[in-house]
């Protein structure tokens, strides 16, 4: 006899599995029940807080006999800040889950026997890699200008001035901030009534060269008092390179505007990697773990395994971070992004590293597929390293139709990668190797990198 769930009721049960969002899940009386912030192995008192049809949500009211992969929690906003999943389990299990997810996925959406997969790519540390934060801004309760994280699934800001995920570098930008903007009544944005200034505080700090990029997302043109704000950052930041005002007025959840005014310094920091210099300007996109990237990056290379006289091409190449790290290893290297700033940023990278061999378009990937093709330009390797959402089946098809020898995909999604693998065996290409990398420690996301190799 199967007994319905109650709404508010405690039930004892056994946490067996993790959601590909890191939570914890359980059976209870025939239901999957999804549990925040819990750990395989825990024996539970949880506490049902919503019934759909197919499952329910519950949270844990008591724990009875602690898993094993539990540790001490150190941060005091942790159950309410939606920044990390799995500070609450050991870094080996985590490790383990999100191995097991890629294997998963690979298995079940891929179709592939997925014993190949080696081991994880482990991050050096687990804290205090963040290059980048973006932190929006609001109002405390005393009526104090602050900043934070939102909840998961809200636009409440769980208010904090320090992150063990971001830089420690941050802190001290984050006072200054603060002070400044409460020192002189600067207003912050209401989303409902489009009113108020200052909208984010935006982060980026370059590791290698200790440069440190402070930027201001506003619903305003002009920011009053910046000078002041400089003043008070140069002072006291030795590593401040750039302080730069993005303008945003749009009623939007879209956190960066399109317009950047530098109120300091050069407009963009600069950083080293796998041996290359790369400008980081506020609208670019860079690796926010720069140790786990090369790590990453030197992984793709070798999967490539290029040579000489071949011809790479990287598509949604970005700001060239990957291709350009292999151009020395090629006859020419072609990157393809739709991006407009994205491809002079390429262009810029490329011109500062002394790379003559790179060219870059300025297109959609399909387009510019077919573009190769009409110039009887045939790769003899791709790189993709597409949205979450992956590739879609006209590129995949197009790619097939250019017959490269080798194909390294870059994925931060298991279930769309393993779509996208399925989609290109129906055109001879069959998975050699694969390797998770932990680029987002205590977070739930893995990005993994897989071989495919054209069978005749």
């Amino acid at each position: 006899m199967i007994v319905e769930l109650k709404k508010n009721e405690l039930y004892t049960t056994e946490i067996v599995d993790y959601t590909t969002e890191g939570a914890g899940v359980c059976k209870i009386n025939g239901v999957t029940v999804f549990v925040a912030n819990a750990a395989v192995g825990d024996k539970a008192a949880v506490k049902i807080l919503k019934i759909n049809k197919h499952y329910a949500y519950g949270k844990i009211e008591t724990i009875l006999d602690s898993s094993d992969h539990r540790i001490d929690v150190d941060c005091p906003v942790f159950e309410k800040c939606g920044g990390c999943t799995f500070r609450h389990i050991s870094y080996d299990s985590e490790l383990v889950f999100k191995r097991k997810r890629v294997q998963d996925a690979l298995t079940r959406i891929g179709g592939i026997n997925a014993e190949f997969l080696s081991p994880i790519v482990r991050s050096d540390s687990c804290d205090h890699y963040r290059n980048k934060a973006q932190l929006p801004i609001t109002v405390d309760k005393e009526g104090k200008v602050c900043v934070g994280f939102f909840a998961p699934r809200s636009h409440r800001v769980i208010p904090l001035n320090s992150c063990y995920l971001q830089s420690a570098v941050f802190d001290e930008a984050i006072r200054l901030f603060l002070s400044w903007a409460n020192q002189f009544h600067i207003s912050c944005y209401d989303e409902t009534t489009h009113t108020g200034i200052l909208r984010h505080l935006y982060l980026r700090y370059a590791e290698k060269t200790n440069q440190l990029m402070v930027c201001v997302v506003a619903n305003a043109p002009v920011l009053k008092k910046d000078t002041q704000l400089v003043k008070m950052l140069v002072e006291q930041l030795p590593c401040l390179k750039t302080v730069v005002l993005n303008v945003n007025t749009e009623k939007t959840n879209v956190i960066v505007g399109k317009v950047c005014h530098t109120l300091y310094g050069s407009g963009y920091i600069t950083d080293e990697l796998c041996g290359l210099s790369f400008r980081i300007s506020p609208l670019a996109f860079y690796q926010v773990n720069r140790t786990q990237a090369e790590k990453l990056y030197t992984l793709a290379a070798e999967f490539a395994d290029l040579k000489p006289d071949e011809i790479l091409v990287d598509m949604y190449c970005g700001t060239g971070t990957i291709g350009l790290t292999m151009a020395n290893k090629v006859k020419k290297l072609i990157g393809i992004e739709i991006v407009p700033q994205a491809i002079e940023d390429a262009k810029r990278n490329a011109w500062d590293n002394q790379i003559s061999n790179a060219e870059f378009i300025c297109a959609d990937a399909a387009a510019a597929a077919v573009d190769l093709q009409t110039r009887n330009i045939c790769p003899d390797c791709i790189i993709l390293d597409p949205p979450r959402k992956g590739c879609d089946s006209g590129l995949i098809r197009t790619i097939s139709e250019m017959r490269p020898k080798r194909l390294v995909y870059v994925s931060c999604d298991p279930a769309t990668l393993s779509r996208d693998i399925k989609l290109f065996s129906v055109y001879g290409y069959v998975v050699s190797k694969a390797a998770p990398v932990d680029m987002f420690p205590r977070t739930p996301h893995v990005e993994c990198v897989v071989l495919m190799t054209k069978c005749d």
